[in-house]
């Protein structure tokens, strides 16, 4: 689903040059389960964002989807996004003044279905995360684990091939946090979507198939 080869991103910085990877390879297969791990400042984030397709690398090869993303225009980065990346954050990124169901069917706009298909997809699939009885629900009328459920029904709507999830257990006790991993994983198995982790939580790290150690912009382990 993604390779990458001797990827690097540099930013300039009042001038200076900072290297946040350095030359990174790696492989994410269908229905892989990785888990990036590391320290802040590891590059862990930066390398996120590249195969989210959300940034492009400053040299080397990434393939999304069998796509160079070097050689896409950014309209055509958004469609790839939109039809291949699910994201999940740890601080959620719900609208909150906007319901469950209106904050999962946003992502289905992009794809050009009418509002009424948009919300009977949105609904299904806050069923399949537990939350059918809470549709017209607001984020501040729902607990974090809950939040946290909406934001995967948002990234599963469009039935994506990779699911990216940043810390999702990060704002979550543990107890929850558990909940959550449990439900990734169901989603992992059950539709084959290949689903990266990144986390600085060694025991969330660990129910990872394969574990990706990061530090200084490179993989060390």
């Amino acid at each position: 689903m993604i390779e990458a080869e001797d990827v690097t991103r540099s930013y300039e910085l009042d001038g200076v040059t900072v290297a946040a990877l350095r030359g990174v390879s790696l492989n994410i297969r269908q229905g892989d389960y990785v888990a990036i791990i590391g320290p802040s400042g590891s590059g862990k984030s930066t390398l996120m964002h590249l195969l989210g397709a959300l940034d492009r690398p400053t040299t080397g090869r990434l393939l999304i989807d069998g796509k160079d993303v070097t050689a896409l225009s950014a309209p055509e980065m958004a469609k790839l996004r939109n039809e291949t990346i699910g994201f999940v954050f740890q601080s959620f990124h719900l609208l909150p003044r906007t319901s469950a169901v209106d904050n999962v069917a946003l992502p289905l706009v992009y794809r050009g279905l009418g509002a009424r298909d948009r919300r009977r997809h949105a609904a299904a699939t806050l069923e399949r995360v537990g939350l059918g009885h809470r549709l017209g629900h607001r984020p501040n009328q729902m607990s974090g684990g809950e939040q946290q459920r909406v934001a995967i029904a948002r990234a599963l709507v469009t039935s994506p091939k990779v699911l990216l999830a940043d810390e999702p257990t990060g704002n979550l006790d543990s107890a929850t946090g558990v909940a959550v991993l449990d439900l990734l994983e169901r989603l992992n198995t059950d539709d084959n979507v290949a689903l990266v982790l990144v986390t600085h939580d060694r025991d969330v790290a660990a129910r990872a198939h394969r574990q990706i150690a990061m530090r200084d912009g490179v993989i060390v382990q």
